[in-house]
């Protein structure tokens, strides 16, 4: 086996050079003609100022009372002595819970203009 490995290891790799052909260059381009800068363009004539218009006198309109809630009740917790705690409980509640408890206590109460 030693003799197969050295004839292996004697044996040279031969190698081909490649001929490098050189490419001929483009030809070159011709340059773009230079454009001619644009005339300037003459300023237009100023004009007059408008004559300023007179701001129309304000109307006065009469004070009104006050209107009451569009399309809904009108609830008047005014001078009321209740706390949270009376209304809602102690206990956390969710915030659909509280509108129903704000109802009954309403109702019972007859806070409402209706």
């Amino acid at each position: 086996m030693k003799q197969n490995y050295k004839k292996l290891a004697v044996k040279k790799k031969t190698t081909t050079k490649r001929t490098v052909t050189k490419r001929k260059a483009a030809p070159k381009r011709k340059a773009a003609p230079k454009r001619k800068a644009a005339p300037k363009r003459k300023a237009a004539p100023k004009r007059k100022a408008a004559p300023k218009r007179k701001a129309a006198p304000k109307k006065k309109t009469k004070s009104k009372a006050k209107k009451p809630a569009f399309g809904g009740y009108a609830i008047n917790f005014a001078g009321r002595q209740e706390t949270v705690e009376q209304v809602f409980g102690k206990k956390p509640i969710a915030p659909s819970e509280m509108t129903k408890k704000i109802w009954a206590f309403v109702k019972s109460k007859s806070l409402s203009n209706r």
